[in-house]
């Protein structure tokens, strides 16, 4: 996915696929409202805590930590019971994982295992966490979700172009929901190879055709409204139909990103926000928290729209999201 505008730009009787649920599972992050800052702040998710029930033993941390985003994400939608069971379609609602480390420390203890025990060292419950895609099944299983099933492990733009897979399985008719999830988990294994400490998240939104939300009486928190993946920030903005006369209320970028951007004269936003900054690493999970930070924006009623862009010069390709005020349709009823 070099290039790609979201179908929207292109046809503007796509379907708009909206924001419905948001969960979070991050330290010092109580709610999705919080990331508008300072952070972090007080309360949040406590893994000490919040990782230890029954049905999450047995699984790695990026796993665990993606579950309890997911269960609070699809109770935020209105899509979870009181039982925690799901209430949607089970059979066409998608489960898109953005995660580049998730799992690199199961992979890594049963590479050590087979190097000083030889297969028969591995645990069988142990194994399925080596899958590059167990994040997501887990998810699926947990739920009932039968749709498509996918991981994209795509460096520091993984987040946005998840987001984008998860809508074009929407627009294409392939999914009616979709439940996106970006985690990275806090290990030795991880920071060993960010060189640097790292965090403990997960973000999951929920992600609907906007008939289907008003349908059921849901209430969307954001359109996702143009998407693009380029080699530069220059390129992805004119796919993604973003003009130096957007009207941009928030800017979600690294100073790295700023600064292209400055340079370049592309556009001007009243604010912005890095998230990295303030938290420590987020890889693969950035662009799904941006779009929290986005729906968050865009609920407390501030003006402008909500870019948010990542990668850059340091990286091979920069994508960008733009997320506006969700458009409330008329009812065709009598």
């Amino acid at each position: 996915m070099n290039a790609i505008s979201t179908a929207h730009a292109r046809n503007p009787s796509a379907r708009q696929v909206v924001v419905t649920g948001i969960g979070l599972a991050l330290p010092g992050v109580a709610t999705y409202g919080d990331l508008l800052g300072p952070l972090p702040a007080e309360g949040g998710f406590d893994p000490a805590t919040g990782l230890i029930r029954r049905e999450l033993r047995h699984k790695d941390r990026a796993s665990r930590l993606a579950l309890r985003a997911a269960e609070f994400a699809l109770h935020n939608a209105g899509l979870a019971d009181t039982d925690n069971a799901f209430t949607g379609a089970g059979d066409a609602t998608a489960v898109v994982v953005s995660t580049n480390l998730g799992n690199a420390d199961s992979i890594c203890e049963a590479t050590d295992t087979i190097a000083t025990a030889g297969v028969m060292g591995l645990s069988p419950l142990g194994l399925p966490q080596t899958s590059s895609n167990v994040i997501a099944g887990w998810v699926a299983i947990r739920y009932g979700l039968r749709g498509p099933n996918l991981t994209v492990c795509n460096g520091v733009t993984s987040g946005l172009d998840a987001l984008a897979w998860a809508r074009n399985l929407i627009v294409a008719g392939r999914a009616e929901a979709a439940v996106v999830v970006g985690v990275e988990p806090a290990n030795d294994v991880v920071t060993k190879v960010l060189g640097e400490q790292s965090t403990d998240v997960a973000v999951a939104v929920v992600l609907e055709p906007a008939d289907t939300a008003a349908s059921r009486g849901a209430r969307p928190r954001a359109t996702i409204t143009g998407y693009a993946r380029a080699r530069n920030l220059t390129a992805a903005l004119a796919l993604a139909g973003v003009t130096e006369e957007a009207s941009v209320g928030l800017w979600l970028a690294d100073e790295a990103g700023a600064a292209s951007a400055a340079e370049a004269h592309l556009l001007t936003a009243t604010r912005r926000i890095d998230l990295e900054s303030q938290l420590g690493p987020l890889s693969g999970a950035l662009g799904v928290l941006q779009c929290a930070v986005a729906a968050a924006h865009l609920e407390g009623g501030a003006s402008g729209d909500v870019l948010a862009t990542a990668g850059g010069p340091r990286h091979d390709a920069t994508a960008v999201l733009l997320l506006t005020v969700p458009v409330t349709r008329p009812s065709t009823q009598e």
